[in-house]
């Protein structure tokens, strides 16, 4: 199907659907899914951003320019997901209760808003994968119009770029709590230990980049292209010197650089993602609140 015929199609899904919240990250996929909302719904639409320990402060910052740069309405929500035992003891369902808190809140905000549904920006390349937010998603009932319109995570960069939006090359920045080791507890302080380490190295020049905590180690990944410039003894000493006062007593250089989902490696059982509800069973929802 062609590009244009895809887009048109979200458009499509995005009228039919009426009025909706959009849980926004800040992402590529998520930001233009709201932007695309906006122009498609106007007011009946509403960017729904979760604030917690685990988001950036530099992401969060981010993504409330970009919804400022387009006139989409933004809400805060603070979600309370590190309060969870069950989140906190990160095993391999991590996401899911991440996101099961997520779109609890939005659910309510929902119906106290009234809007019909809720919406996620899910892309065609992400079906299949170890996701257990996936599973959360289709439990709330969230929609995922880049799904129905069979949009691919190239197809949504290129039709960024096309509209001019600065999100269309942005590199992919999962939550913090994806860099802690599973089994290893995540807190407010390991959080911060990534986010600062993280910052280090972005201030020394690096692009895409992950601190993969270890307890008293930190893992580095490094996006291949960039990661020549890592190999020297002068930038060696330089990350050590960041890093170290964070409370890392060792810092090690991943050779295969950076990968998503690099962590799931670890895991001795991986469950298949759910799989997403129709969209036309999701369409059949009249519950508005």
């Amino acid at each position: 199907m062609p590009l244009a015929q895809k887009y048109e199609r979200l458009r499509n899904t995005l009228h039919e659907l009426g009025s909706l919240l959009v849980a926004y990250s800040g992402g590529a996929d998520s930001a233009f899914l709201a932007f695309a909302a906006h122009q498609t719904l106007g007011e009946n639409m509403l960017a729904v951003i979760a604030d917690s320990p685990s988001l950036p402060r530099a992401e969060l910052a981010a993504a409330l320019a970009f919804a400022a740069d387009h006139r989409i309405p933004v809400k805060i929500l603070y979600t309370s997901e590190l309060d969870s035992p069950d989140y906190q003891r990160n095993d391999s369902q991590r996401c899911f209760h991440c996101k099961d808190e997520l779109f609890t809140r939005m659910e309510q905000a929902r119906i106290e808003l009234g809007f019909r549904h809720i919406a996620y920006g899910m892309n065609l390349d992400d079906r299949g994968e170890f996701r257990p937010g996936q599973q959360a998603a289709a439990q709330h009932h969230a929609v995922a119009p880049l799904v129905t319109a069979q949009l691919t995570k190239s197809e949504i960069r290129t039709l960024a770029r096309q509209a001019n939006l600065s999100i269309w090359d942005k590199p992919a920045s999962a939550c913090l709590s994806s860099r802690i080791e599973y089994g290893r507890p995540v807190t407010r302080e390991n959080l911060l230990q990534v986010e600062q380490a993280e910052e280090a190295l972005h201030t020394l020049g690096f692009q895409q980049v992950r601190v993969r905590h270890h307890g008293e180690l930190a893992r580095i990944e490094i996006a291949r292209p960039e990661l020549p410039a890592a190999l020297s003894l002068n930038m060696l000493d330089r990350i050590t010197s960041a890093l170290r006062p964070l409370g890392f007593l060792y810092i090690a250089l991943d050779t295969q650089g950076y990968r998503s989902g690099s962590m799931n490696q670890t895991l001795v059982e991986i469950q298949p993602a759910a799989e997403l509800l129709p969209f036309t069973s999701q369409m059949n929802r009249d519950d508005v609140g």
